[in-house]
């Protein structure tokens, strides 16, 4: 049962990783938060991005994140044979990042189609960047909570309280992710958090 929640976590973070992909890149190329500040540079880029996108973003995304929590929830369960207390802040972490990060990835798409379906106009600018920065507090919960689930997992694998060899410290979302993010690329997180899942599911 293990191994099938890290493979369905891998699965929902590869899946919601493609729906971060969706938002970022338009067609006419790629997002860029510093283009919130522009509405010429920002119209201009999605003058031809379809409202489908960043729908399909939110809805399929909802379904990924689900998926990811069983990951999340089944590494806990698992930790609880070896620590108590390293299991219980990596739930406490996991709930966290789950219950927000849902309504987060919601939001990000939702200020996009919004954008577009106004018009894609200064105002409409205005109002989207004002409402992402009123609900900015699910984005803060949500990385939060991964940081407090990826650094007690970190310390519970490298001082050699699981199962698992110190060198598998590694394969955790806080170190993948530091190693992924100068290459800028969009959904580095997921594919940081889907790699973990997937390293795991080798490993134990």
């Amino acid at each position: 049962m293990l191994k099938i929640c890290l493979l369905t976590a891998f699965i929902g973070h590869l899946l919601c990783w493609y729906c971060d992909c969706l938002i970022t890149y338009t067609p006419d190329g790629r997002f860029s938060a510093k283009m919130l500040e522009d509405n010429t540079r920002l119209s201009e880029l999605m003058k031809r991005m379809p409202l489908k996108r960043p729908m399909l973003s939110i809805v399929l995304g909802i379904f990924a994140l689900i998926m990811s929590f069983c990951g999340f929830l089944s590494l806990c369960e698992w930790m609880r044979q070896f620590s108590g207390a390293y299991a219980a802040l990596m739930l406490i972490g996991a709930v966290a990042f789950t219950t927000c990060v849902i309504p987060h990835h919601v939001i990000c798409g939702l200020v996009e189609w919004f954008y577009i379906r106004l018009g894609r106009t200064d105002e409409a600018r205005k109002s989207v960047l004002e409402f992402f920065r009123k609900t900015s507090a699910t984005m803060v919960i949500c990385y939060l909570g991964l940081l407090l689930f990826s650094v007690s997992f970190f310390i519970a694998v490298v001082t050699g309280t699981t199962s698992l060899p110190r060198w598998a410290c590694v394969f955790n979302t806080l170190p993948l992710f530091l190693v992924l993010s100068p290459f800028k690329i969009a959904g580095s997180g997921n594919i940081a958090n889907g790699l973990m899942f997937l390293a795991l599911f080798f490993i134990i």
